[in-house]
C-alpha cells in the first residue's frame, strides 16, 4: 500500500472527526460544509480502494489474508459515507456525532490496513 495515501486518509478522517465533534459539542447538526469534508475523505478512501485492488491485481500480496485485506478496504471506503448518510436522517447534534464516530472508525481502519499489508 502507499503509506502516504494511508496517512492522508487517516489524518483527514481525524480532522473531520474533530470538526464534526466540535459541531456536536456546540449542539449543531451536520451542515453543507461538513458534507464537503465527508466527500473529500470519501474520495481519498475510494482512491485507496482502487490502489489496493490494483496492487493485488499486479500480484502483490498482504502479509495476512487477501480476503481480510479486501474486507478492510471496502469497510474503510464505506465508513464515512454511511455515517454521512445516517446523519441526514438525524438533523440534531447526534448527526454530527455520528459523522465524527464514523471518521474515527475510518482512522482506526487505516491503522489496521497498514498492519495487514505488512507495515
Amino acid at each position: 500500500m502507499l503509506d502516504a495515501l494511508t496517512i492522508a486518509v487517516a489524518v483527514t478522517a481525524l480532522a473531520l472527526a474533530a470538526w464534526c465533534g466540535h459541531a456536536a459539542y456546540r449542539d449543531q447538526p451536520t451542515k453543507d460544509w461538513h458534507f464537503i469534508g465527508i466527500a473529500v475523505v470519501s474520495v481519498l478512501a475510494l482512491a485507496q480502494l482502487v490502489v489496493g485492488i490494483v496492487q493485488l491485481a499486479r500480484g502483490e500480496e498482504p502479509s495476512e489474508s487477501v480476503a481480510i485485506f479486501l474486507a478492510y478496504l471496502i469497510g474503510a471506503a464505506l465508513a464515512v459515507p454511511a455515517a454521512g448518510f445516517l446523519s441526514l436522517g438525524e438533523r440534531t447534534r447526534w448527526g454530527s456525532a455520528t459523522v465524527a464516530a464514523g471518521a474515527v472508525v475510518l482512522a482506526v481502519l487505516e491503522v489496521r490496513l497498514h498492519d495487514i499489508w505488512g507495515g
